[in-house]
Order: C-alpha cells, then structure tokens, then sequence
C-alpha cells in the first residue's frame, strides 16, 4: 500500500523557493498602542472628517511603511494584556498551550524553541531589545541569574528592561514617576550610565548600533531584532528634545556609549519636549461651534507626543537600513501586544475614547472584545512583498514563528500551533487558514464611553473566551460553564459587535464550542470553568489504517512536515517505523483517528528513543522533543468524548541505530497498554 514519491528531494516545497536568501527580519512591537492610533488604520480617518470635537494625531512614518508593504488589519495579539502576548509571540503557541497566562507577569518563559532559538538553527544573529517581562526566578545561570533570561532562551544579544515592572518607567536613572529601574546589556546592568535617556530613544538608538555593527562585522549573516518597545504604556513620559536631525547612519538617534551621554537625546531637561503639532492643540470639547476650542488636555498631548516618537523611530530605522544597503532585504513587522490601556500615572486621568485608540471596535486592553485584541499589524519587505496591499487575512501572534522559519527555509517546530503566513505576504501559494483564539481572566469591567454599545460599555470580565471562524467571531463573558453560549457577530459587516447573531446561527455556536476544546489544554495555573469538559469527537468516513509520510534529511527539532517533500508515503496498521527511509537523519508523520470506546479521561504515553510530538485534534498533547534526553516516557491525560478523534504523530531521528518508537493509552476501564491497531483509523484519500 505504499506509493513511492518519485522525487526524493530534500528541500522545503516553500512558495519561496526561488528567492535567493533569507531576509533579516525586524519585529517591532509596541505596549498597549491601540488599533487605532495609527494613521493606516484609523486616524487618517479621523483627520479626513475634520471634526474638531474628535482630535486625532499623525504617524506618518508608520503609514509610509504601510503604503510600502501590506497592511493586515485582521491581525490579533493572544490576549488583551502584555506578558501572554509576548510569550505566545516568543513561542509559536496560542493561549491555549502557552505556559504564560492571564496576568502571569515576570513568569518565566517556557524552555522551548523560541523564534531565536530556531533562527540561529538558520544561521541568524539574534538580538532582543527593550522590555522582557518574562524572567522567571533567579536560579544561578551566568550573571543576572534569572532562569529564563532572553540569553538563556535563543538571542545572542540583550539590552532592556528584564522585569515587568521596570518598564513602567521611561526614564530608567531618573525615575520621575516610578522610580529608578535596571536596564541590563547582557551580563551587565548598566542603568547608572543611561543619564536622561529616554526608553524609546534609548533602545532605538541600540536596535540602530546592533544592526551597524553587526553588518559592518558579519555582511553576510542575517539577522533577527526583537525590538520591544515600553511605550506608550501609562507613565505617558515625554522626551528630553526635538529628534535629532536627520536619520540613518549619520543622523538621527545615535548611540555614542559614553556613560552619562549613552544617546545624542541624553540632554537638556527630561520629560520636558512638546512636539510642535499638538504643544498648542484645540480641539471643540462641548461640541458647541459657538463656544471657543479648548486646549487638550496634558495627558493627550503626552500620548501623542509618546505615540509620534515610536512613529520617528520607525523612519530612522528604516533610513539605517537603507543606507546599509540591505533596506530591501529586511522585513519588517510592526504591531503591538494589546489593545489601548486607560492606565496613567500622572495626576490626571486617561481615556481611551479621547482619539477612540480602539479605532472602529468596542473595548480596550483586557478586553475580548475586538478592542482589546485586534491589534493590527504591517510587514515591509520591499524584496518579497508586493506594496500597496491590505489583505483580510485573520492572523495571530503565533503565526510569526512559521512564517520566520519558512522565510528562513526550516520547517518549523511541530508543537507550534501556528500556520505560516508567507503565502500572504508574498503573494502566492496556498494560504492555510490560521487558528484564531483566544482566553483571559479579568475581574475590571469595561469602560463605559460613549462609542461602546450599550451591551459591551461597562461589561463585567471575569473568565473570557475568543474565536473566530471566518467573518466570524464568538466571544463569552463570565463564563461560569460551558454550556453559556458564544455571542456570534459578522466581524466584517459588524466591527462594534452590535448585533449578536447567535440565535440564528446554532451549528456555528455548537462549532466554536467543540472548537476550543478541540484546540486547548488546560493550565493549572490558570484555570478555566471548561477545563474538565469531554473533547468532542468526530464524524467522519475512514478506513483501517494510517496514514505516513517520510521525509529524508537532519532536522534540528520535530519538524511540522505539512510544507516539506516526502520521500514516500503510505498506510499501514499503525504508527510504526518499519517504514522508515534508512536508520538516521528522517523524519516521520503518522496521521488518522483513534478511535477511542467510551467517554472518560485517557492518559497517553508516548515513548521514543529520539524525539517525537503527538497532537490530538489542534493540541499538542505530548511534546517529547526540546530537551527530550530520549527513551523516557512521556504522559499526558485529556478528557474525551467516545469516538473518532484526528491525531499526528511525528518523530525525527539523526543518529543510526535501532529506532523505537511507542504509543499507549489506559483510561475508561482500559488498563495501560499498547494502543491496538483496531482503534486506528485514516482518511479515505490521502
């Protein structure tokens, strides 16, 4: 029953294929900008109507990088609040297999493939800059300590805030409003140096010296910048001075790396610079045209003073980039972690309806509602993607971690539950449609503004839930039980989630509920008021059997095989490795169904002498390959439903021997044992 492929070729079946090498790439991420507080995606808009009782700021740097590249305004961060978002980010996994969280700040990150991890495995420098937040305990690894340090997970560079909560302060040395903070570089905390420097200043003027220095030493290498900024987010702190003139290489923030002066903008007075654009902005506050314009108040001008900063440190990026001569062959990707926040720790107070930051949506940060999680995103690569495009595309943070590893030519790890946008991006190939969800627990309701409907104005949080399936999504407050429905809303023809379509839409209210089960694991140290419901199966036609494909070459993780060429495949009576290509350097994908007899809690075992992942439907539910020492036997138990439900199995191998690979169960009166072969299943065509 085995078809040989005729072709053995080693190479990932990539869209890209044809492109000469692998770009650098850039991701910039901001902290709780909104969706609409840029120009591209909102407030252009705002400025076209002209209305002077709805003010609205500029970023035209950040529009010029849109207009260059391709706008996806679909795009979700993993949850409404920063430390989740950023770990799902860093590990390729939505919240429904992240280990980070709800509000699980400074919580270590998973030792695991991280985007840096694996693009070293391509051949990238990497470099991390700017606010961490995921540290974890000190536990004694090389100077500072901290378990899960950005060099302890993948990036041979670091400079920023470690802790969470130093990134509430702009002003590390100074302190004006949350005190003195450490800024580490590597082994070193260095904050005692970094007189009057400015956060966004400071780790732009880094980003620009680490992007110098490492094409000056290594032309040929790409790289990748993590460029994590900490604001706008709450101190609302402004500059010392006016951007320097110019940009690039020979303007613009420079970094001079002298103690007391580390940055040209490390001078005159802190948190003293008005940007002339909004220093003596009016705007109509009472809506009476007969009545003068009032000032704007302190803290707005602030946020846009803050917001237009990131928005020139975009530009200069892009101008060094250029003048390196390597512009067109970097992409960069700029988004934010979360919605808008109302935090502010000034004296006065914060509104995230002032310039509606949550653009067209109801909701702002900690919010599942499309304001808080519909965060948006660019991606600029002249040499790859085509400018000018929008694409409707619904994405999520997770994505970035295949698409990096397609565009870097690996296949990614096969625990991510990511799907690779490269398709999109580029403009060809077949785009799979990537998972969208999304889970939080919040106590604090949702504002009450005006903009809101009223149904989501002053909501109460708790326990919340998000998916989307096509135009649509689904969304639960309060969840007590599974049983409380999803409210179901045309995201396209209803961006404020207005009309809740539920009632008129039952199997599609019964498909996101059996899909997020399908999709998560539960975490202990996040509990959820479904985590003990029974995983649903399904109802499909199969045959007896399952089905395998291998693939020939030395991988440096399991890899997720969907987009590489096998060297053969077939069906046989269960996974097993006498199909294998040879004894070394393979790997292998077993997919089907277990059939499993009677609903109950299933423990499984999985065995390799190697490394090896099983997913059942979309979760991983064993993952035997990042540190997996080999022949020891990994287990995990789920809760299912009596039935059919789809699995993968894949396995990697790089030295001879004697492979071994073995899978068990036990659970609903069945003692441990080897799974039998009457309980697999696989699809009727391959």
């Amino acid at each position: 029953m085995i078809r040989k492929i005729l072709s053995i070729a080693l190479t990932v079946a990539f869209a890209i294929s044809a492109r000469a090498a692998a770009p650098n790439i850039i991701f910039v991420l901001c902290d709780d900008l909104g969706y609409g507080d840029t120009g591209t995606f909102f407030q252009n808009l705002r400025a076209a109507e002209k209305d002077p009782a709805e003010p609205w700021h500029f970023t035209p740097k950040i529009d010029s990088l849109a207009a260059d590249g391709l706008r996806i305004p679909n795009h979700y961060c993993p949850a409404p609040v920063c430390a989740p978002s950023r770990a799902s980010f860093l590990t390729g996994v939505h919240q429904g297999q992240a280990t980070v969280r709800d509000n699980q700040f400074d919580k270590a990150l998973e030792n695991n493939h991280t985007i840096a991890s694996v693009l070293k495995q391509a051949g990238y420098a990497t470099a991390a800059i700017g606010k961490w937040g995921l540290q974890g305990k000190l536990n004694g690894n090389p100077e500072p300590g901290w378990e899960a340090y950005p060099l302890q997970r993948g990036f041979d560079f670091f400079h920023g805030y470690v802790r969470h909560g130093d990134g509430h302060e702009h002003y590390p040395k100074e302190g004006k409003y949350r005190g003195a903070k450490q800024v580490w570089e590597n082994q070193a905390e260095i904050s005692g140096q970094l007189d009057k420097c400015y956060t966004t200043d400071l780790f732009t003027a880094r980003a620009k010296k680490w992007v110098v220095d490492h094409h000056a030493a290594q032309p040929a290498q790409p790289f990748f910048l993590y460029l994590a900024y900490d604001t706008p987010h709450a101190v609302l702190e402004l500059p010392t001075m006016a951007y320097p003139e110019g940009s690039g290489t020979g303007g613009g923030l420079q970094w001079t790396g002298k103690p007391g002066a580390m940055i040209n903008t490390a001078t005159g007075e802190i948190d003293s610079y008005y940007h002339p654009d909004y220093a003596a902005a009016t705007y109509d506050d009472d809506k009476n045209p007969a009545t003068p314009e009032v000032a704007w108040p302190d803290v707005y001008k602030r946020y846009a003073i803050s917001v237009r900063r990131i928005d020139d440190c975009v530009g200069d990026l892009r101008r060094t980039l250029a003048d390196l001569g390597i512009g067109k062959d970097t992409l960069i990707v700029f988004t934010t972690d979360n919605g808008p926040s109302i935090e502010s720790y000034l004296k006065e107070n914060y509104r995230a309806d002032f310039f509606n930051s949550f653009g067209p949506f109801d909701g702002i940060k900690r919010d599942c509602l499309e304001g808080g999680i519909r965060v948006g995103a660019i991606a600029n690569w002249p040499a790859g993607i085509a400018g000018g495009r929008t694409t409707d595309l619904a994405c999520q943070f997770h994505d970035w971690l295949p698409t990096f590893c397609e565009l870097a030519g690996l296949a990614p790890p096969a625990r991510g539950t990511g799907t690779s946008l490269a398709p999109t991006l580029m403009g060809s190939g077949v785009q799979k449609t990537p998972t969208v969800y999304v889970e939080y627990n919040m106590g604090v309701a949702t504002p009450k503004y005006n903009e809101f409907g009223p149904a989501n104005g002053g909501r109460i949080r708790k326990q919340m839930q998000m998916t989307r399936i096509g135009n649509y999504t689904g969304f639960r407050y309060s969840i007590t039980s599974h049983k409380d429905p999803f409210e179901i809303y045309d995201i396209e023809k209803d961006p404020g989630q207005r009309v809740n379509l539920a009632s008129s839409l039952p199997d599609l209210q019964q498909e996101m509920k059996d899909r997020v089960l399908r999709l998560r694991r539960p975490d202990e140290s996040a509990p959820r008021p479904y985590d003990e419901e029974l995983v649903p199966a399904v109802t499909v036609n199969s045959i007896a059997g399952v089905r395998w494909k291998s693939h020939e070459g030395d991988f440096p993780w399991v890899p997720e095989s969907s987009r590489l060429l096998p060297t053969a495949v077939g069906v046989s009576t269960r996974p097993d490795l006498t199909s294998r290509p040879r004894d070394g350097d393979f790997a292998m994908e077993f997919s089907g169904y277990l059939l499993v007899p009677r609903d109950g809690n299933y423990t499984f075992y999985l065995n390799a002498d190697t490394r090896a992942v099983l997913r059942l439907h979309e979760m991983t539910l064993i993952d035997a390959d990042f540190g997996y020492p080999g022949g020891i036997e990994r287990q995990a138990t789920v809760s299912l439903q009596g039935g059919k439900h789809p699995f993968t199995l894949y396995y990697s191998r790089q030295r001879k021997g004697d492979p071994a690979l073995a899978l068990l169960w036990k659970g609903a009166s069945l003692e441990k044992q080897v799974i039998p072969d009457s309980a697999f299943s696989c699809s009727e065509k391959q």
